[in-house]
């Protein structure tokens, strides 16, 4: 989600609920758009996190302590100068834009009284930290934005501070009725749409959610709208400002699997049935929310070594199946260079010398047939050259037959490896991963280190609990699906498993009991989800018990043969599992 103004509000009630009051005791600057204040208030010391990166802006109370630069920069030291000791008086978020304003009385050279304002702007790439005199002449800025770099405003000390207009927007906090249906409601665009670009704060997830709520679709356009619907829209709108105006936040993350997609400081009930945290404040979900998805960009990154060497591998595999295949449709002719060098041998004697064909009566289906022939040979040399040619491809053939399984079996394992690596969390994953790569040859194996051991495994299986009470198991790769159908599993548990694509193979413990269809159910969602079929609608589903599944002697990890199974379609869907 971004950055909002409904993000911002229900942080600056809680700075105001934490910090009001409280003086500044240390300003860092740990990096070159990011500050550090600690603030003692009611005997506890707060650590507020300022962030004006361009990529990812950033305010929220954290424990987490930073490295510090040797020599603080120039800004920290202007407001270590200015700020240390000062008390923070009030917190203000302006007409609900992206913009908090704190106001800090300290002391001045003279040790008399006085107020300053440092201004945090979250607007993207345009974030800043701007501090100012109370009538709004600037004092310095982490960031010195010239005329050059933006025509809209200049950023740099002495110039007179002011919030930039680039479009015309209204306070959702004020907006009434008539301004709603005349303001908002008149544009030609998606109704949803409409909303968050006549109103300030409103992300386009926010404006979702006002439509959802209403039951009215938000990629409708405006003019479709009714009265009565208009009417409804800004009912629904007004309860939802009501929970901004009251503080009723409910900061939660919304979660996909099990990686989070959205975060809101209100219900976002337009994810139906997606499983959804909540949070007692906005400032831990948002470091809640960024490390895990710093944690998966992380992931990632360190994958894309391992997936540049399974797609390399994979293109290559591919095309040498696609040719051996165009290589076997060849040898289908082997068997009529067999008939012709059997119909010359049986008709040639009525040759003539240098005849350039035979025609005769084909014994094997009743019918003429015309058989090309080099005049420079005799009948005896040409039905020879037809047998040779009919060996050769009889000789290519067979050893095509075993070829093609080989190389049909190496593009299986690697597409069972490039879906692993999609499910892949921790690095403890990649290194199974890793090591399964570099088993079977596609990556060398470097030197043991100076301890002379190799790095241990820890990766485990993901464990879920069905809504019955049964574990279930899901196999992360080729190695820990071998481990969990045939060391974990017992005879009278069952088996999932996506039907004909690559995917992972999970296990209910079911001991001997009759399993009920719920943890059938929620066993399959799992397989069709931890599948490369993950993104489809609906996924099929094979399912049997472990006492019928057999291992290939010779197989690659993971790999299995069974008959006689149970299929279900199901969506892949897994929010309402619970994780053990």
């Amino acid at each position: 989600m971004a950055f909002d103004g409904l993000v911002i509000a229900n942080l600056a009630h809680e700075f105001k609920e934490a910090l009001c009051g409280g003086r500044i005791s240390k300003i860092y600057q740990p990096e070159g758009d990011e500050l550090i204040l600690t603030i003692k208030n009611n005997r506890t010391n707060y650590r507020l996190l300022i962030s004006a990166s361009a990529s990812l802006p950033l305010i929220y109370l954290t424990e987490e302590a930073r490295t510090n630069p040797l020599t603080a920069p120039n800004f920290c030291m202007l407001l270590r100068k200015h700020l240390s000791g000062g008390k923070l008086l009030d917190i203000v978020q302006p007409e609900m834009e992206r913009i908090l304003r704190f106001e800090i009385e300290h002391l001045d050279e003279m040790g008399d009284t006085c107020v300053k304002y440092l201004i945090v702007e979250l607007m993207g790439k345009h974030s800043n930290i701007i501090f100012t005199q109370p009538d709004g002449m600037i004092i310095d800025s982490i960031k010195h934005i010239s005329l050059n770099v933006s025509s809209v405003r200049e950023v740099l000390p002495g110039r007179e501070y002011f919030i930039p207009k680039t479009m015309e927007k209204k306070n959702p906090l004020t907006v009434s009725r008539e301004e709603f249906g005349d303001f908002v409601l008149t544009r030609p665009s998606s109704t949803s749409k409409a909303i968050y670009t006549a109103l300030t704060g409103i992300s386009p997830i926010a404006a979702t959610e006002i439509c959802h709520r209403c039951g009215i679709d938000g990629d409708r356009s405006t003019d479709t709208l009714d009265a009565a619907e208009k009417d409804s829209l800004y009912t629904g709108f007004e309860a939802f400002m009501d929970l901004i105006r009251e503080h009723r936040f409910t900061p939660n993350i919304v979660y996909r699997g099990g990686e989070p997609v959205e975060f809101s400081c209100v219900p976002l009930t337009c994810y139906g049935d997606l499983k959804t945290e909540s949070f007692t404040s906005m400032s831990k979900l948002l470091e809640t929310y960024y490390a895990m998805k710093n944690t998966i960009t992380r992931i990632r990154q360190k994958s894309s070594d391992l997936r540049r060497i399974v797609n390399t591998a994979l293109d290559r595999s591919r095309k040498k199946y696609q040719l051996q295949l165009k290589q076997m449709e060849d040898t289908k002719k082997r068997d009529k260079y067999k008939v012709y060098g059997e119909l010359i041998n049986t008709y040639g004697y009525e040759l003539e010398p240098e005849a350039k064909a035979l025609t005769c009566l084909n014994y094997y289906n009743g019918e003429e047939i015309t058989i090309p022939l080099d005049p420079q040979l005799s009948a005896r040399e040409n039905s020879v050259k037809y047998f040779d040619k009919y060996n050769k491809l009889k000789r290519t053939y067979e050893a095509l037959e075993k070829f093609t399984v080989e190389t049909k079996d190496e593009i299986d394992h690697l597409e069972s490896i490039s879906t692993a690596l999609d499910i892949a969390l921790y690095e403890e994953d990649l290194a199974q991963l890793k090591e399964e790569l570099i088993e079977y040859g596609y990556i060398r194996r470097h030197a043991p280190g100076k301890n002379g051991r190799q790095r241990k495994i820890t990766s485990r299986p993901f464990h879920y609990i069905s809504s019955d009470g049964y574990d279930i198991y899901v196999g992360k790769n080729n190695f820990q699906n071998e481990d969990l159908t045939f060391k974990v599993a017992t005879g009278n548990d069952w088996w999932f498993h996506a039907k004909g694509i690559p995917g992972s193979h999970v296990i209910v413990k079911a001991g001997n009991d009759q399993l009920p269809d719920r943890t059938f159910e929620e066993a399959a969602r799992l397989a069709a989800y931890y599948s490369k079929g993950r993104s489809a609608d609906k996924v099929e589903i094979d399912y049997i018990q472990k006492k019928h599944i057999k291992k290939v002697t010779g197989a690659k990890p993971g790999f299995v043969i069974y008959h006689t199974n149970y299929s279900m379609v199901i969506e892949p869907k897994i929010d309402a599992i619970k994780m053990a």
